[in-house]
């Protein structure tokens, strides 16, 4: 049998609200309509050559998998109290910003979790490469990161919640 590793998953409330409102929906709706189409295929006659059927099984394990996944995160998350957060150094919930010395041009992140991330937003994945490299550091820090256009070097000029 394959042992399972737990692994905390930070969150905000907000994100773990959405993420049981996800959940919830998946459970309810999402299953309903996928049980609907697999008796529908089923009404088609036989299932060994029925694409209908095969094609609304697929769908069916894609959604048990992600319900699977949302119940392993919402049960290993620790939300995050934001006022608790230490605004010295850069952790989950910091917004950091930086300038980038190869550009001189400046950006502001928000380090989330995995699950929260979103570009589009500023918000910044701690398992990223650039997340990882802002993790721990001070105002005043200079990083080198590792990106897949290359090495990137970032200081850090502010960091708040």
């Amino acid at each position: 049998m394959a042992k399972q590793t737990s692994q905390k998953t930070y969150l905000t409330q907000e994100g773990f609200d959405k993420l049981k409102k996800e959940l919830h929906h998946l459970r309810t709706a999402e299953r309903a309509r996928i049980a609907d189409a697999i008796a529908e295929a089923r009404a088609h006659g036989d299932i060994s050559e029925n694409a209908e059927y095969d094609a609304a099984k697929e769908a069916q394990g894609h959604l048990e998998a992600r319900i699977s996944k949302l119940e392993t995160t919402i049960s290993n998350a620790r939300v995050v109290d934001e006022s608790q957060i230490d605004d010295s150094k850069a952790f989950i919930l910091s917004t950091v910003k930086v300038k980038n010395l190869n550009t001189d041009a400046e950006q502001s992140f928000t380090l989330v979790s995995q699950e929260e991330a979103d570009l589009a937003q500023q918000k910044i994945s701690i398992k990223s490469p650039i997340g990882k490299g802002l993790l721990g550091k001070e105002i005043g820090d200079v990083v080198e990161i590792d990106v897949p256009a290359g090495t990137v070097k970032l200081k850090i000029l502010d960091i708040s919640r």
